[in-house]
């Protein structure tokens, strides 16, 4: 499989998995936190996946196999992509920004999904509280477009 396959095939089935139901029994919230996470995961690895895509070409990414994550937010591998990428990163308000600092969340001891406010009874509700299935589905569109300029612009050279 290419990379750009594999990207595509991980960014689909994190879509997947936010669109599955968890249902109302009770294994409804963990099953939604779990899928959040899962998805999650997948996400990085196919923005991994979209780094490793954007560089094959270049010898210092095949040679040195350095992780995705220093490829894209370092200075070290120059290219028109990457940099895209990284003033993407810059922005607090864009997807690649948000989804740089859930992944961070999801590598913490307490994870990035959480039980919503009407599953724990007795509690006051929190307005304002993120609704993470949300917020990576928009995240996940936002991506998309965001690599089909990418895929786009490195074609042309």
């Amino acid at each position: 499989m290419t990379p750009r396959a594999r990207t595509n095939q991980l960014l689909y089935q994190a879509e997947l998995l936010l669109a599955v139901a968890p249902g109302d029994d009770e294994h409804g919230e963990a099953r939604r936190m779990a899928a959040e996470e899962g998805a999650l995961a997948l996400l990085e690895l196919a923005l991994a996946s979209l780094v490793r895509e954007l560089t094959e070409l270049t010898e210092h990414a095949v040679q040195s196999g350095e992780d995705w994550r220093h490829l894209l937010l370092s200075d070290d591998v120059r290219l028109a992509e990457l940099e895209r990428l990284r003033s993407l990163a810059e922005r607090p308000d864009s997807w690649l920004a948000r989804l740089l600092a859930r992944l961070e969340a999801l590598h913490s001891s307490d994870g990035v999904a959480r039980r919503s406010s009407g599953a724990a009874q007795g509690l006051i509700a929190v307005g304002g509280v993120d609704d993470l299935g949300a917020e990576l589905l928009e995240c996940l569109g936002e991506a998309k477009r965001e690599i089909g300029d990418l895929r786009q612009t490195s074609e042309e050279w």
